[in-house]
């Protein structure tokens, strides 16, 4: 990442109706839609510099120093601090860069507050087109929100409980102890502090020489701004197209603040996105491309593409079983849904089953061991519909028997599917899910058998047990980007796995005797697909690391956490199905 070529930058100033003077820098074309970006605390207009360069291709882009910060000019008192003043200062910066033209803001931090205050001002209508808004919310909602969750129930003490934390720093203003931390060391310190912390790329003009300075006088936002409530207690509104940005990994407003600001801002989209507090810094390509979209739909009189754009979701193996019952459930919640499966015929039929439910949906021939298809696959669903919502790995095989009986083939069929194409499909669609920035999450169908050891199925409890940890340690990579991993570990479920179960060791006439066996066995628990669709749902919309589905898979997990000795004792018996009625290897010759 490298800041704009500064010989390319416009600079001037700009007189604020209170007689102040503000910094001002302009890159890109001047007829080009103009996209003014406003900078938080305790930064300067620096910290857009990556941002800025890249949306100066196809746009006239303004920066500029809030009062009090860089080379602006400082107010007199706190009082210059006071939010009426910040907003005059928006619309003034507007006037001289786009006379009669309205700007597209986008609002960071402290300049996410203050431009909310922008576009719910009377002005905003002729002035302002549209508004990016990340990492800062309205007053007047934030004061409405904290109000209302003073109020016990509903999970709403947890979500105070849990702002309250990261809005430490809040209280911390209104006392001497920030402004000596600012000017004894800790200036020094943060640059690295917020590298390290979120991959922010520092350099020479950001955080800058006058973090320090800037630091202590912006404290005086936070003291004329917040108290007695925060924001207006009168009802405000606007009709600008609002895009809001929520980051999920965000260390100071959390996305339940965020929950109900749509009744400020109608027309609003929320875009949940991976990362922390400091995009314009650690994710200047995504956070570019985000505002460029709102900003083009706009200017196109179009609707948002996040308005429009269904969800979209990818499941494996789903010709059958399992893999069709959570077609069939997303389907129902309206999604888009991308079938894939070995059979091009059975993977079709899944496709038009989605249809009937009033669901959009594709279908792709796909094997999963084949890793330039899986690739490829991804490829095409992210040029097709960008990152997809949600990704359900379920392909898999079945086999039992001793392991002394199986074969190094045995075992690399085995793997290739059930393990390798977990691995497959989750590096794939876990690059693309990143790339694109928007949160999602990754679903893996293990099984019971992953913590239940047994003798008559060494081969498919390892493949199951690894497809386990796989999915703990990608569910620990892959939390700052705001994508969720789970496991599902169904027990004995009617899918057909049973009759196409491969017996290592066994006949062909024992082998149908054991998958008829089994069969009856599975049919008998009455666990459908159906179940484990509903769990793959419950996964996802509430985060689960891991899902059991059927009593045995929930006893089974239970006795290997608590009582191991009794889930080793339990691994010795011999569970496989009865060969009775099987007849001798060629006994009909």
């Amino acid at each position: 990442m490298s800041a704009p070529d500064r010989s390319t930058v416009r600079e001037r100033t700009v007189r604020t109706a209170d007689g102040l003077d503000v910094a001002v820098q302009e890159l890109g074309a001047d007829g080009a839609p103009t996209v003014l970006l406003v900078h938080g605390y305790p930064d300067t207009h620096a910290v857009w510099d990556l941002v800025a360069e890249r949306l100066a291709r196809d746009h006239h882009v303004v920066t500029y120093d809030v009062r009090g910060a860089g080379a602006s000019d400082a107010p007199a008192d706190r009082d210059g601090y006071r939010m009426e003043h910040l907003v005059s200062d928006v619309f003034a910066v507007a006037d001289a860069v786009a006379p009669g033209r309205p700007i597209h803001l986008v609002g960071h931090d402290w300049g996410s507050i203050q431009s909310w205050a922008a576009v719910t001002d009377p002005r905003a209508a002729a002035r302002i087109a549209s508004y990016t808004s990340m990492s800062g919310p309205s007053l007047d909602h934030a004061g409405a929100w904290f109000r209302s969750h003073l109020r016990p129930g509903g999970g709403r003490w947890t979500a105070l409980r849990r702002q309250a934390v990261r809005s430490w720093y809040i209280a911390a203003f209104h006392t001497p102890v920030p402004a000596l931390a600012w000017r004894n060391g800790l200036a020094r310190a943060w640059p690295q502090m917020v590298a390290r912390a979120e991959g922010a790329d520092v350099d020479d003009r950001w955080p800058g020489p006058t973090l320090a300075a800037d630091a202590v006088r912006g404290i005086e936002l936070y003291r004329a701004n917040m108290g007695g409530g925060g924001g207006r207690r009168v009802a405000v509104h606007t009709d600008v197209p609002v895009q809001l940005l929520v980051p999920a990994g965000d260390s100071y407003v959390t996305p339940a603040l965020l929950d109900g600001i749509e009744a400020i801002a109608p027309t609003l989209v929320r875009r949940e996105v991976g990362g922390g507090h400091w995009q314009p810094r650690s994710r200047p390509d995504q956070l570019a491309r985000l505002i460029a979209e709102h900003v083009s739909a706009v200017e196109a009189g179009q609707r948002p593409a996040s308005l429009t754009r269904r969800p979209v979701i990818v499941v494996t193996g789903a010709g059958s079983g399992i893999g069709r019952s959570v077609c069939l459930a997303f389907a129902e919640r309206g999604a888009h849904i991308v079938v894939s499966d070995l059979r091009a015929d059975t993977a079709d039929r899944t496709a038009e089953l989605c249809r009937l439910l009033g669901a959009t949906a594709e279908a792709h021939a796909l094997d999963v061991t084949d890793a330039e298809a899986v690739d490829a696959f991804a490829a095409k669903v992210g040029a097709d519909h960008g990152g997809p919502t949600v990704v359900v790995n379920n392909a898999g095989l079945g086999m039992a028997g001793s392991f002394l009986a199986t074969t190094d083939d045995d075992w690399r069929q085995l793997l290739d599917v059930n393990l390798w194409g977990v691995i497959r499909g989750s590096r794939a669609f876990g690059r693309l899910m990143v790339d694109h920035g928007e949160t999602g999450h990754i679903v893996n169908i293990a099984s019971a058998a992953a913590f239940t050891p047994s003798r008559t199925l060494p081969a498919y409890a390892t493949s199951k047990s690894a497809v386990l940890m796989l999915t703990e340690c990608l569910r620990a990579e892959l939390a700052g980007e705001g994508i969720g991993v789970s496991a599902i570990c169904p027990g004995f479920v009617d899918t057909g796995i049973a009759t196409a179960t491969r017996y290592v060791g066994a006949t062909a006439a024992e082998q149908d005797a054991k998958r008829q066996s089994a069969d009856r066995l599975y049919k008998r628990r009455r666990v459908t697909p159906d179940a484990v669709a509903d769990a793959v749902l419950r996964a996802v919309d509430r985060d689960l690391p891991l899902v059991t589905v059927a009593a045995e898979a929930k006893a089974g997990r239970f006795t290997s956490r608590f009582a191991p000795r009794v889930a080793r004792a339990i691994a010795k018996i011999d569970l496989s199905p009865p060969t009775r009625g099987a007849k001798p290897e060629g006994a009909d010759r």
